[in-house]
C-alpha cells in the first residue's frame, strides 16, 4: 500500500475554518478545534437570521401600512381586503413606503379602493 500524505488538504481545511474565525473573541478565533464550533453555530445562526430578517421586515411593514391606513379612519385587513378587491398589485414593501415617503400619495389610494 503507498504511502498517502495529507498535509495540505489538512492545512488548507484549517486555515479556511480559522479564517471564517478571524475576528472571533479569545481561543474561539486561533485554536482550531474551538473556532470549528464557534464558526458551525455562527453559520446556524446567519441561515435563521436571514429567515427571521423577512418575517421582522414584513412585521414593520404591516405596523406602517396600519398606522397609515387608521389615519384615514380604516384598519389594515380592510385596506389589504378591498385592494385585493380591487385588483390593486402593490406588496406590502411598496405600500409601506408609499405611506411613508408620500402619505397624500396613499391616501388616493385608499379614497380609490374604497
Amino acid at each position: 500500500m503507498t504511502r498517502v500524505k495529507r498535509g495540505n488538504v489538512a492545512r488548507k481545511r484549517r486555515k479556511q475554518i480559522l479564517k471564517l474565525a478571524k475576528g472571533y473573541r479569545g481561543a474561539h478565533s486561533g485554536l482550531f478545534r474551538t473556532s470549528k464550533q464557534q464558526v458551525m453555530k455562527a453559520l446556524r445562526y446567519s441561515y435563521v437570521g436571514r429567515k427571521n430578517r423577512k418575517r421582522e421586515f414584513r412585521r414593520l411593514w404591516i405596523c406602517r401600512i396600519n398606522a397609515a391606513a387608521r389615519s384615514h379612519n380604516i384598519n389594515y385587513s380592510t385596506l389589504i381586503h378591498k385592494l385585493k378587491q380591487s385588483h390593486v398589485g402593490l406588496n406590502r414593501k411598496m405600500l409601506a413606503q408609499i405611506a411613508v415617503l408620500d402619505p397624500v400619495g396613499f391616501g388616493n389610494l385608499v379614497k380609490h379602493v374604497l
